[in-house]
């Protein structure tokens, strides 16, 4: 073993050679410091080795017991480092300062022994003076260090002799959050029975509950739910089960919509303002996710799906998400509801449901409204021109949207490059869904352009079929929800509902 700069003296200290370096030293007494090209004087290569004898001949000999390499290490802290009681004692015994800073981090050797878990070196350190509450360059103590790296008997040993239990490092982490943070539930379990305070946010804002909850660990949630105030969750402006939502915990989710935990809980205006899409209820994080088996148990707790600007109907149309579209609009999701930043004067879900046929007639089904897709502003006249954003071209949105059609009109979403080749079967659909309406002359080039679709343009022309106009008027007297009861054959219930085509019910 041979590193650079190690003299005859670093050597003989390394291999234990304790009668050869007595000699060498008597040979050359200015050697007993020599440091290598890392700073290494024989006494901490000998510590480094674990070479007690070694160690004792060099302190005898009058080795300085405080030189630090480059890297800042003692030979105090290096026994510490390698876990070594009686090498330890040694050192102090012949001076050694307890309180040095050592490392680049400025740690003393209380912080390696707690983080190492040797409570016989903590007990030696700590007799010889050593400062229980000494911060390092990043503010942590040596019991945050015990805590953070789950060292049990260390963390026990700190706090009966009086470690801050509440510390806090630079950043204002505790050592419950970082035990928490770390997954250490026996920590994390001690330091509540001493009273750790659990409501003491991190940086970031987030409570050690609300990390636990991002975790998934049940049981650290479980140690954390009765100690954590309602209200410092709410300052937080964030829910653990926004959390657990965003990460997919559902055994988490369930535990905490269990104990109570508001499922219509919003996002703060700041933590929503982190997320471009500015989403601010937990069914969002579940919708966003696809996770439909949080959605639904959100969902069955009362959850409200109306509650983002871009709700959550909209995200599962545009992943294509049929099963998670279903489950959201029967528990009432608004088909109809606009996107205030991207005004449209049709339901802004159908954007991202023209491309799935099925989807759409699903919406429509249930109360999309059809008719505001045929009212536009310009009629047979000529329309502007329609020039898209790039990062638009799938939703439709225009560059300029004159001030008097009061957003985006259908003829125009439709238009975009990604859909316009479904503008017949789409146009197709929601004839079956209104009475007596006029396509303007944008729809009319959309059916013009295809020869298929020429039927198309002759099912809109008037005289719309009675059975057609009876099934409409029916719809808007009864309602869709109320169609099932009405007594009536089956085949005629089922084309009220749109489940076949005009023809088919007979």
């Amino acid at each position: 073993h041979n590193k650079p700069g190690w003299s005859t003296t670093h050597q003989a200290a390394w291999y234990g050679e304790d009668i050869c370096l007595r000699g060498l030293l008597l040979a050359q007494r200015g050697m007993i410091n020599k440091r290598s090209e890392l700073g290494e004087t024989p006494l901490l290569v000998a510590v480094s080795n674990k070479q007690l004898q070694c160690v004792q001949v060099l302190l005898e000999s009058g080795a300085d017991v405080n030189i630090q390499n480059y890297d800042k290490e003692t030979p105090l802290f290096r026994a510490c480092e390698v876990s070594s009681s009686v090498i330890v004692g040694t050192l102090l015994n012949h001076g050694a300062l307890v309180n040095l800073s050592c490392t680049r981090q400025r740690c003393t050797a209380l912080h390696e022994a707690a983080c190492r878990d040797n409570v016989d070196i903590c007990v030696l350190l700590l007799a010889s003076g050593a400062d229980l509450e000494f911060r390092d360059v990043s503010g942590i103590t040596p019991l945050f260090n015990a805590a953070q790296s789950g060292q049990l008997a260390a963390l026990h040993f700190l706090l009966a002799h009086g470690a801050d239990i509440n510390s806090r490092a630079a950043d204002g982490a505790t050592s419950l959050y970082e035990a928490t943070k770390n997954g250490h539930g026996e920590i994390v379990e001690l330091l509540l029975s001493q009273n750790a305070d659990a409501n003491v946010p991190g940086k970031t804002g987030l409570l050690p509950l609300h990390i636990a909850a991002q975790r998934g660990s049940d049981t650290l949630v479980s140690l954390l739910l009765p100690v954590t105030s309602r209200a410092a969750v709410r300052r937080s402006g964030i829910s653990p089960l926004h959390l657990a939502a965003e990460r997919n915990r559902d055994d988490v989710l369930e535990q905490l919509i269990m104990e109570g935990f508001d499922v219509n809980a919003q996002l703060s205006a700041e933590r929503a303002a982190l997320y471009e899409d500015r989403r601010r209820s937990v069914l969002y994080f579940a919708v966003a996710n696809d996770n439909e088996h949080a959605a639904r148990r959100l969902l069955g707790a009362g959850a409200d799906p109306d509650r983002d600007v871009f709700r959550p109907l909209m995200v599962a149309a545009r992943m294509g998400s049929v099963a998670m579209v279903e489950l959201l609009v029967q528990h009432g999701a608004d088909i109809n509801a606009p996107v205030p930043t991207h005004p449209t004067t049709f339901p802004a879900v159908y954007m991202f449901s023209m491309k799935d046929l099925p989807m759409f007639k699903f919406l429509l089904d249930h109360g999309g409204h059809a008719h505001s897709c045929f009212s536009c502003v310009y009629g047979a006249g000529a329309h502007p021109p329609i020039r898209f954003k790039h990062s638009d071209r799938d939703l439709g949105y225009s560059y300029s949207v004159p001030q008097q059609t009061g957003g985006v009109q259908f003829c125009e979403m439709i238009s975009a490059p990604s859909i316009c080749r479904w503008a017949g079967p789409i146009i197709d659909v929601l004839l079956d869904y209104v009475g007596h309406v006029t396509l303007c002359s944008r729809l009319m080039e959309h059916l013009d352009s295809f020869s298929d679709w020429s039927g198309i343009k002759d099912k809109a022309a008037p005289p719309r079929p009675l059975l057609q106009l009876c099934r409409v008027q029916i719809l808007q007297l009864v309602g869709r929800r109320r169609v099932k009861k009405l007594p009536l054959p089956g085949g005629l219930i089922r084309f009220l509902q749109h489940q076949e085509r005009c023809g088919d019910h007979c």
